[in-house]
């Protein structure tokens, strides 16, 4: 098969795109590069299987060949970044949800949309299951994010409906990994970088709020099988394992031999209490559930960032 990945230099998009790769099928990446990066892709360079095209998705685009595949993951979702770029966020998961939709109908090509845990806002029930309308407040200070994914649900719900649109919802919970930038904002990238120098360990609020974290392997591994299947979604994909955020602060401290101290900031607003995914949608409709623990996962991440300081190190010496 041949498939296209809007945001395909980013984290998600780079895992993807090795999951693709390493199935035999070819794959068209196209990135801005605006919060991607080609050194995440750097090792797949010389493949054949493998075209890269610096694109705004935001505007008309083009791919010349056939296309089975789309799987849209071009937008910012570090919080740091997204409230930087308030306006942009809202026209990416707007504007170019409509080209990437447009596209893949010209293309006859099923598309993949992701969706976030971010649409279920500070939830009124738990776990979250795909059926809950969600709690967002939409002039909130995560709103350019929240909503402009909320729309992007209901645009690719009406084109489904009106045109035909072959699309599929992914609503992704919290993703961690290897090239997932230690200056993200996410809680295990920003923990293993303050541990890994010895840095307080940042906790907002009293750190009882929770999040369930998934391997991007896994999660990668879910992308796919929607883009093999043909079920409109929306299907949550994430590890129903619901950890606190200060759990993780000691996990990763103890992990990394860190003599870090733990310190509270302020809860930032609208941030979510409680965030658990039901997943048994994506078991029966799509045979998935995370395979990679917790422990395993963290030392993927530590050693990737410890190799990326050492490489770091040696450049600038």
């Amino acid at each position: 098969m041949r498939c296209v990945i809007t945001g395909g230099a980013g984290f998600l998009g780079s895992h993807l795109t090795d999951l693709i790769l390493s199935e035999g099928h070819e794959v068209v990446v196209l990135d801005d590069l605006s919060t991607g990066s080609l050194r995440n892709l750097v090792h797949q360079i010389s493949n054949p299987r493998l075209q890269i095209k610096t694109v705004n998705v935001r505007n008309k685009f083009e791919v010349d060949g056939p296309v089975d595949i789309v799987f849209n993951l071009a937008s910012p979702a570090s919080p740091p970044v997204y409230t930087q770029r308030r306006v942009d966020c809202l026209l990416i998961n707007s504007e170019a949800v409509l080209q990437v939709a447009e596209f893949a109908l010209a293309k006859g090509a099923r598309l993949v949309q992701a969706s976030t845990s971010e649409v279920y806002g500070d939830p009124l029930s738990h776990p979250q299951r795909e059926h809950h309308w969600g709690n967002v407040n939409p002039i909130g200070e995560r709103s350019c994010y929240d909503e402009g994914k909320r729309f992007a649900e209901a645009l690719l719900s009406a084109m489904r409906l009106e045109r035909g649109l072959n699309a599929g919802i992914i609503r992704i919970f919290n993703t961690y990994g290897p090239r997932m930038h230690p200056y993200d904002g996410r809680v295990i990238s920003g923990f293993v970088r303050q541990a890994l120098n010895n840095e307080p360990l940042t906790v907002f609020g009293d750190g009882s709020q929770t999040r369930s974290f998934c391997y991007v392997s896994d999660l990668v591994r879910g992308l796919w099988l929607m883009g093999n299947a043909d079920h409109s979604g929306p299907i949550n994909l994430g590890n129903p394992v619901e950890q606190s955020v200060l759990s993780m602060a000691h996990l990763i401290r103890e992990s990394t031999n860190s003599s870090s101290e733990i310190t509270f900031l302020p809860l930032p607003s609208d941030d979510p209490v409680r965030r658990r995914p039901d997943i048994s949608k994506a078991k029966e409709e799509l045979g998935w559930e995370p395979l990679i623990r917790i422990g395993e996962g963290l030392s993927q991440v530590i050693n990737w960032q410890i190799e990326m300081q050492r490489t770091y190190s040696e450049q600038i010496s």
